[in-house]
């Protein structure tokens, strides 16, 4: 990977209220300038995300939404629009 791959990326996310991803590389990114991320991530998640729950403890502005079974993105994404809109009103 080129040196300063993800430069513009963390230019971006700092200007940003809150960064929504499914990227891990970019939650990554996100997580280590310390800007507020929601990662979406998949029922069999890699070991790092640890097995369970919302926090991760390598980032403290991240927030994982975890599929409930396996395939499941549909209700990922509803308890994420969910979390925003109350993080909105």
């Amino acid at each position: 990977m080129p040196r300063g791959a993800f430069l513009d990326s963390a230019a971006v996310m700092q200007c940003l209220d809150l960064t929504i991803t499914c990227d891990t590389a970019l939650a990554h990114v996100a997580g280590a300038i310390g800007a507020p991320v929601w990662l979406a991530l998949q029922f069999v998640a890699e070991w790092r995300w640890g097995m369970e729950g919302a926090q991760t403890p390598w980032y403290p502005t991240m927030r994982l939404f975890r599929q409930s079974q396996r395939g499941d993105w549909a209700g990922v994404f509803a308890r994420m629009a969910e979390a925003l809109a109350q993080a909105v009103s």
